[in-house]
């Protein structure tokens, strides 16, 4: 299933491109946030969404979910982390190899798919999603390949899906191409959101492509204190006044030039509990 839409959903800085670990850059180092942990607070983000302007989205209980787990095929790779050696910390998903990155999305579907069909589905939609849009993968037949024949698979996986959905008599409503194509972009953007936020916000940036009542509009974070507590959304887009995330990283405070040695010290690295309210 390929629709070019999605590609209107975009962040003007590139730097806050999809990773892996996500890297919270301090005075002594970084704190690194694991990929669970960030798409967690996209779920919450999902959770809080919607009022006059924005509108809600279905079915919700279903695309909540598919918000928080559409990184869940990096779970395995979180816990052995390979290393940068430019960097000396964790790589993040710009740098990995297309084989590592391909071989953690195809294997999505196997895990999404016992939580649920249409969660399943915008995961799979998501992961391509990303493959469609940095396409650093082009830069050898090889990776070209395997890239190619992950998309072949994926659309195969989401087409079979949505027959599915659309011969049930409970998701049939959810299944058109209108509601999947607005619950995806729904989930790129509060995969952004979350992006921006776990990783510091230190300027305002603005989002387009964001769904709305009767059609789209940008939206933009700005920032409200040097620490990263307070976040003003404009346009609002959430049914409440305010919304509060919480959420964990692991300090790393030096650089590394052993894998392993990097791997035993983030394992062993205190923990610190950061908060963001929007």
């Amino acid at each position: 299933m390929t629709d070019d839409s999605h590609n209107e959903i975009t962040v003007r800085y590139l730097k806050l491109s999809y990773r892996d670990m996500l890297h919270r850059q301090t005075a002594t180092g970084i704190i690194a946030i694991a990929q669970p942990t960030h798409a967690w607070i996209a779920g919450c983000l999902a959770q809080a969404w919607g009022n006059k302007d924005f509108g809600n989205f279905t079915p919700k209980e279903e695309v909540c979910l598919g918000a928080a787990i559409h990184d869940i095929g990096w779970v395995f790779w979180e816990n052995e982390p390979t290393l940068n050696p430019e960097t000396g910390y964790p790589h993040n998903f710009m740098e990995l190899p297309a084989k590592i990155s391909v071989k953690i999305w195809s294997g999505v579907k196997h895990l999404t798919l016992s939580y649920g069909r249409y969660a399943a589905l915008l995961v799979s939609l998501h992961g391509t999603g990303l493959f469609e849009r940095f396409r650093k993968w082009e830069n050898s037949p090889e990776s070209t390949q395997l890239v190619q024949e992950y998309l072949q698979q994926e659309y195969a996986f989401q087409t079979q899906l949505i027959n599915y959905l659309q011969n049930d008599s409970y998701y049939t409503n959810y299944a058109t191409s209108e509601v999947i194509q607005r619950n995806r972009k729904l989930v790129a953007i509060w995969d952004l959101l979350s992006l921006a936020l776990c990783m510091g916000l230190r300027e305002e940036r603005q989002f387009d492509g964001v769904p709305t009542v009767s059609g789209e509009t940008p939206l933009t974070l700005i920032p409200l204190d040097d620490k990263f507590n307070k976040v003003q959304v404009s346009p609002w887009a959430f049914g409440q006044d305010e919304v509060k995330l919480n959420y964990d990283g692991r300090v790393l405070d030096k650089k590394f030039t052993d894998e392993t040695q990097m791997r035993q010290a983030l394992a062993n690295s205190e923990w610190v509990n950061m908060s963001t309210v929007l």
